[in-house]
């Protein structure tokens, strides 16, 4: 399967022959993901969304009327982080928030029509994201590659729950 350069012709992909070895592993998973990152950044700005608020739409479609802190833990990001995140999505006019209508000491977040509208926006700009970072890979080498690296996130998942748990001790 060749990838069509300048020139007009077709050329094969040179397979890497570079003999990789664990220490490899931590800065090319970095690479590849900032790369992914900014792709996805890239892709998502005809939108007007910025990076990390993709998270935070697809988030609230599966689970409308979380809270703040809900959100940021289950994107992983500190409950500052998203708060300033929701007040600009919120500014945008992405979400809304609203109290909760049986704990008023709780302020819920939810997407308006906009947010919603928003969803399809970012499923294509995270296939057209996945397409390009897996050019040449076939469904097999795909299907691995997404099974590894959800190896790799449950192992420093355990990891970061050891940690705290002896941290809390």
């Amino acid at each position: 399967m060749g990838k069509k350069h300048k020139d007009g012709k077709k050329h094969k992909k040179k397979k890497d022959q570079t003999e990789y070895t664990l220490a490899d592993l931590s800065p090319a998973l970095t690479q590849a993901a900032r790369s992914m990152r900014t792709v996805l950044s890239r892709n998502l700005l005809e939108s007007g969304l910025y990076a990390g608020q993709d998270g935070v739409v697809l988030s609230l479609a599966e689970s409308d009327g979380m809270t703040a802190g809900g959100l940021a833990q289950k994107l992983g990001v500190k409950a500052p982080t998203m708060t300033r995140t929701i007040g600009r999505m919120e500014a945008q006019g992405f979400l809304k928030r609203k109290p909760d209508a049986e704990d008023a000491r709780l302020t819920k977040v939810y997407l308006t029509e906009l947010g919603r509208g928003s969803v399809k926006a970012i499923e294509l700009a995270a296939s057209s994201c996945d397409k390009l970072a897996t050019l040449d890979f076939s469904e097999k080498e795909i299907r691995n590659l997404v099974r590894l690296l959800k190896a790799i996130d449950a192992n420093l998942q355990a990891e970061a729950v050891h940690a705290e748990e002896d941290e809390e001790d």
